[in-house]
């Protein structure tokens, strides 16, 4: 009943000119945008772990033994890993004051320097698991983010659990650097599916209402962008979770 009244204030309010039909188009238009960002900044980083993993560029990440093999991230691949980290912090900061342009560079340089980070699951899963456990983590995201769009259910109340629960799983996973506990890695995954999940749905229904809120205005890329960012991560998590259960080892 949220998007009713909403529609109904839309139509009747700004400027007196958008139909409710025109509204739906729109939004149609503008969730068809935010996932082309996504589907995009996946294939980005893809191409960039797969790149980093099976190119010679790989000697600029890793250290290569004499052999050829990967033994690990060296400097430069370390700040990679952690960049992008800090053009969250950064974006936390400035994301108000960016401009459209700045904001989809942004954006391609965080899934470019994520590729990086992707590229470590390569040396530890098979090719075959990670390819299969992807396409099983698309199937969930459009499934989740499919309700999160056409549900008549206010899903803001479950938005401070989730929060809670990310801080949690957090707080565990750090925990667990220094005990090295496969039960408590065990637990950190199975919240991280649950709590990753739930934010697919969550956030698909809060880029809905933030369209809503920002209808006629001149920030349409930078929310669709940032949308794009939110959406991204949810699915680079989840994979990453379900690749805990579902992976096989190199």
């Amino acid at each position: 009943m949220v998007y009713d009244v909403r529609r109904e204030h839309l139509s009747r309010g700004q400027a007196g000119v958008a139909t409710d039909a025109q509204v739906d188009a729109g939004l149609r238009t503008y969730m068809l945008r935010v996932y082309n960002y996504l589907a995009s900044g996946l294939a980005l980083s893809g191409v960039i772990a797969m790149s980093v993993v099976y190119t010679p560029l790989s000697a600029a990440f890793y250290q290569v033994s004499p052999e050829g093999q990967l033994m690990g991230l060296n400097m430069l691949g370390m700040i990679a890993v952690f960049a992008p980290l800090g053009l969250l912090f950064l974006a936390m900061f400035a994301a108000q004051k960016m401009s459209a342009a700045a904001s989809q560079m942004f954006y391609w340089a965080f899934v470019a320097l994520q590729g990086v980070s992707l590229s470590t699951l390569l040396l530890v899963y098979t090719g075959e698991s990670i390819v299969r456990v992807f396409f099983i983590t698309a199937g969930t995201f459009a499934a989740l983010s499919l309700y999160g769009y056409t549900t008549k259910r206010d899903l803001a109340g479950f938005g401070k659990f989730l929060f809670m629960g990310l801080i949690g799983m957090l707080l565990a996973a750090v925990v667990n650097i220094f005990l090295g506990s496969s039960m408590l890695q065990f637990v950190v995954s199975a919240v991280g599916v649950l709590v990753f999940s739930g934010l697919i749905a969550y956030d698909t229904q809060a880029i809905k209402e933030r369209y809503y809120d920002g209808l006629g205005r001149d920030s349409e890329t930078k929310m669709a962008v940032f949308s794009a960012l939110a959406l991204y991560l949810n699915f680079i998590n989840l994979l990453q979770f379900l690749l805990y259960f579902l992976g096989n080892r190199e």
